[in-house]
């Protein structure tokens, strides 16, 4: 028998205002769903997929990563920036609580080289419960990942525009999804509060075997493929074909920014050891 894990609002947690809503929505595209349904929520996390970059330009700003979640807010909303997947996940939910969802933050571990999964909190993925009854893990703060929610109590197979996934049972009671076959992350089914992730962000801006701090990144899904930049090279992904390209000047990575993935920078990140990498994970 299948333990459904609740997807209660913690007190202290943070209500977004009817114009904090609204104006997430226009952030992203979209309207105010009639109904929060799964409809609903696939077209909202393509939008947001679309919209909002996953991205680690703080680290190498020189920002605070702050998991709170007015700041987040005002961090995708405000400034028109994303964020990796503690952040934009984080902020998503707020969205989709104010639109009346139930949502639950699900920690996870993201399968290494080798098979090996990482450390605990390694990944914040979502538990969605719709008004037609349904569970959905949705996820826009995994990169290159599915399209679309994936069914929570679904075994099989699950077609999606970003391959064909499935969620199978993994070790200890928690669930492997899996990707054309291959393990992406270990999701564990209890739900966790925001607090309980700060040791996963503080590891992945810190520590020497994270890649985010020897990255830069930043990613967005398009209608035909996906477009990244990483440190000073454009990667363009469109109908199957791959193109590559190195930005010259600052002006020009500037201007990839802002006209991309509609961020304005004063100072240019600067990746603060290692080499970049490419990886929009």
């Amino acid at each position: 028998m299948t333990t459904r894990p609740t997807a209660p609002v913690p007190p202290e947690s943070f209500v977004p205002t009817p114009t904090d809503v609204e104006a997430y929505l226009r952030r992203i595209g979209a309207t105010r769903p009639d109904r929060e349904d799964s409809d609903a929520l696939r077209e909202l996390q393509l939008r947001h997929l679309r919209t909002v970059p996953f991205e680690n330009l703080s680290i190498h700003l020189g920002e605070a990563v702050v998991l709170d979640e007015k700041a987040l807010l005002d961090k995708v909303v405000g400034a028109h920036r994303g964020g990796f997947c503690y952040e934009v996940n984080t902020a998503f939910a707020v969205l989709l609580r104010g639109l009346g969802y139930e949502v639950s933050l699900l920690q996870a571990r993201v399968f290494g080289e080798g098979g090996k999964p990482g450390i605990p909190y390694d990944h914040m993925a979502l538990l969605v419960e719709t008004a037609d009854g349904r569970r959905r893990l949705a996820d826009v703060g995994f990169g290159d990942h599915s399209h679309y929610p994936l069914d929570f109590d679904g075994r099989g197979e699950q077609q999606d525009p970003g391959g064909v996934f499935r969620i199978v049972e993994g070790a200890e009671g928690d669930l492997d999804v899996l990707r054309d076959g291959k393990p992406q992350y270990r999701v564990e089914r209890r739900p966790r509060e925001l607090a309980d992730f700060a040791a996963g962000a503080w590891y992945h801006q810190t520590s020497p075997d994270s890649h985010f701090p020897r990255s830069l990144v930043c990613s967005l899904l398009t209608e035909d493929g996906r477009i990244t930049l990483s440190d000073r090279k454009l990667i363009t992904r469109a109908g199957g074909e791959r193109e590559e390209r190195m930005l010259e000047s600052e002006e020009e990575v500037r201007g990839a920014y802002r006209e991309l993935f509609g961020i304005e920078l004063d100072v240019l990140p600067v990746v603060r050891g290692g080499s970049p990498d490419s990886n929009p994970r």
